[in-house]
């Protein structure tokens, strides 16, 4: 296992790299509010045959909302104007560090939204997309912009009594793996999460599914709020030939919370593990 991240002209977001140096590309992005520790429970099933790399949002987990040392420029604008596409040219960025001209793609929720701008933008650089309880559009903007200045406010704290429920059933809250989210969350930077905010306020690719040529993969979970199932139906919907898989009992976190049909999931879309791709 190797960290990576730090000091560079171009500021890079943490990120970490696991599986054979042999294996084919993926890059894992998290969700708002969460370090690239939400993928653990898929990882060991990944990193077989792929060359996993997973990376934090800014000043989430190990990756630092304001400017790094050595570096004038910060991740991402935290004065309101940032955008998904910053969060892309992060990921384009990591990719490139690497040498990685092509590589697979699976996003949970904001990560997904970042997978479906590249799928949008830069479609040459994907091989494959899977979006985790994801949207083209996560609702209004006024209610993503009201949350940014709750968190400047407040600092992440304000939000951890409402995410069980919402990621994940209180239940699971109470685990080793969803009590160790729920920490992610109370470390995260007000900046830096109330930045994803505005990024997610200005996000919205409904009128572009249809120019997604990338092969493409919806995972739902039929008990979330902030993503409903009707969010993954539009984008299966509106991308050509794009799968659709619903997973029954799970929420918004649904790879952490019903790990096992979600890394089903991915198998049979990333790695063409014969299997039903798409079951609704």
């Amino acid at each position: 296992m190797t960290a990576l991240g730090g000091p560079a002209a171009e500021p890079l977001p943490y990120h970490r790299v696991d599986g054979p140096a042999d294996g084919r590309p993926m890059i894992l992005g998290p969700s708002l509010g969460t370090s690239l520790a939400v993928w653990e429970p898929q990882l060991p099933s990944l990193i077989r045959t792929h060359h996993v790399l997973r990376w934090d949002l800014p000043g989430h987990g190990a990756s630092p909302a304001e400017p790094m040392a050595g570096s004038s420029s910060e991740l991402i604008p935290n004065d309101g104007s940032a955008t998904v596409g910053h969060l892309a040219e992060l990921v384009l960025r990591t990719a490139d560090a690497r040498g990685w001209e092509r590589f697979a793609y699976a996003g949970v929720s904001l990560g997904g939204a970042v997978g479906l701008y590249l799928a949008v933008h830069h479609p040459e650089r994907l091989t494959t997309l899977s979006m985790v309880c994801s949207s083209a559009r996560f609702g209004e903007p006024s209610a993503w912009r009201e949350r940014a200045a709750a968190v400047r406010a407040n600092g992440t704290e304000s939000m951890i009594a409402s995410r069980p429920g919402v990621w994940f059933s209180p239940e699971y809250g109470s685990t080793p793996h969803g009590a160790a989210m729920l920490e992610d969350l109370r470390c995260t930077e007000a900046a830096g999460y109330a930045a994803c905010c505005d990024a997610l306020a200005s996000f919205d690719l409904r009128d572009r599914l249809a120019d997604v040529t990338v092969p493409t993969l919806a995972v739902a979970g039929r008990l979330d709020p902030a993503t409903p199932p009707a969010h993954s139906r539009e984008i299966t919907d509106g991308i050509p030939g794009a799968a659709l898989v619903e997973v029954a009992g799970a929420a918004h976190l649904a790879n952490a919370e019903c790990p096992d049909p979600v890394t089903s999931a991915l198998l049979v879309h990333h790695e063409g593990v014969p299997g039903q791709a798409d079951r609704r």
